[in-house]
């Protein structure tokens, strides 16, 4: 079960019908969950030591020594899946999840830091790093990509201090994550094609999207895809969002001097190094709404996707969605969208977007006979151990009750405490996947 708190959740429904609602919507997330877990998917596009996708069938077998190279939350199920189906001369992976292992004699496994880098996240990256430089013509390097790469895969240009202080900046500003990622790329011997720079072999990228419309370049800063962002974009960026002046000094230095050409750009699409570099997005958001909506119509709930690619502030965006529901007035339907929305920090509460979505929604949710869920599919929603939270149209009732006053929750970014109390906060722990956000409402 994917809910660690499964049986809470349902009990938390006021009467039997809220109850049935929670319950079917936890039932079809898990489901759905299950059937789009990393390794299922990896293990899917694998047959007899060849990789199957995009209408291509390339045969591992040809290739003196196959690689593996895997950066992200979902790197270890992903490199399971190719161990188990390919004969793996050296594995290196960096995770986020030290609960996560796999026992083989050839590969290395690196526990970094994430959402800030750590030393772990420069030793794992230079072992990868020495692999790429080792590789001869008649290899093969294998690299799974999926979320979490950008500071799990970690070379910066400026010490980690500053980087740690620079990357705690962005997360807390209303930033896009391709905004995030350009400044990211720029800071980095690593990110925006530089991973091989070195290369000399073939290379298959494997990748699980976690921004919105799949763009290569910005899924964990795109170490294996031409970048076409410049230093004088992420200077913009900064200055765009009023943090030029705040970030640490080797930080404007370091991108002043690419804007003047003394540090090398990020690599380009005309580089030739790309001509032996296949990327290829296996799994993404959208993969996981189509899976939601048949395990929904297995239940006997007509559906609708919504949107496979949310943004905006977070708090705005749940009352938005409940709001067209409410104009639809249709019964027995899940509703179902997913994407990556935003928050602006002003507050010194603890939570995440999908809490604070929730949370945006809870007085347009009064007495409409509906349940929403949001949450990360990573399992961690923002600064907090929760991955998401519930809420129903009894559940500003009972906030009420508890003299709770939902506005006041927003204001200070609290969202984590206000569903603390409800207990609705939703608990799965790390998930070893991720694949943005997802949000089902039932109504």
């Amino acid at each position: 079960m994917l809910f660690k708190n499964y049986h809470e959740l349902i009990s938390n429904g006021m009467n039997c019908e809220i109850k049935r609602q929670r319950k079917d919507i936890l039932d079809i997330l898990n489901l759905a969950f299950s059937e789009v877990d990393p390794y299922k998917t990896v293990k899917g596009i694998i047959k007899e030591g060849k990789i199957l996708i995009d209408k291509k069938n390339i045969d591992t077998t040809k290739f003196d020594n196959i690689y593996l190279i895997g950066f992200g939350k979902a790197s270890i199920k992903m490199g399971k899946a190719v161990l188990d189906s390919i004969n793996i001369s050296k594995a290196i992976l960096i995770t986020n999840n030290q609960k996560i292992k796999i026992n083989d004699k050839i590969i290395t496994t690196y526990v970094a830091g994430h959402p800030i880098p750590n030393q772990n996240s420069i030793k794992g990256t230079k072992h990868i790093l020495k692999i790429i430089q080792e590789s001869r013509k008649q290899d093969l390097i294998i690299i799974l990509i999926s979320g979490g790469g950008s500071t799990l895969l970690c070379n910066p240009r400026i010490g980690l201090d500053a980087l740690k202080k620079t990357t705690e900046l962005l997360l807390k500003t209303n930033m896009e994550i391709s905004e995030i990622n350009t400044i990211r790329k720029h800071l980095s011997f690593v990110k925006g094609g530089q991973l091989l720079k070195n290369v000399n072999c073939e290379v298959i990228s494997l990748i699980i999207s976690d921004i919105v419309n799949d763009p290569i370049e910005f899924i964990a800063s795109g170490p294996t895809y031409p970048d076409s962002t410049t230093f004088n974009d992420a200077k913009n960026i900064l200055i765009k969002h009023d943090i030029w002046k705040k970030i640490p000094n080797i930080v404007r230095k370091s991108i002043n001097n690419g804007i003047l050409g003394l540090i090398p750009e990020t690599l380009k699409k005309d580089n030739p190094i790309f001509n032996t570099v296949h990327n290829y997005i296996i799994g993404n958001n959208r993969s996981l709404c189509l899976t939601v909506e048949k395990y929904a119509k297995k239940k006997g709930y007509k559906t609708e996707i919504l949107s496979t690619c949310l943004t905006g502030e977070a708090k705005n965006v749940g009352k938005i969605l409940i709001e067209k529901i409410n104009e639809k007035n249709e019964t027995k339907k899940l509703y179902i969208s997913g994407g990556e929305t935003t928050v602006n920090v002003i507050g010194k509460g603890k939570g995440g977007r999908n809490q604070e979505m929730v949370l945006g929604s809870i007085k347009s949710l009064k007495d409409k006979n509906i349940v929403f869920a949001s949450f990360a599919t990573d399992g961690i929603d923002g600064y907090s151990d929760a991955a998401g939270a519930i809420a129903d149209s009894y559940s500003l009732k009972r906030a009420l009750q508890k003299k709770f006053d939902p506005n006041y929750f927003l204001k200070n970014n609290n969202s984590y405490e206000f569903f603390k109390v409800l207990e609705d906060l939703i608990k799965t722990g790390p998930t070893g996947t991720n694949l943005m956000d997802i949000q089902l409402i039932l109504r």
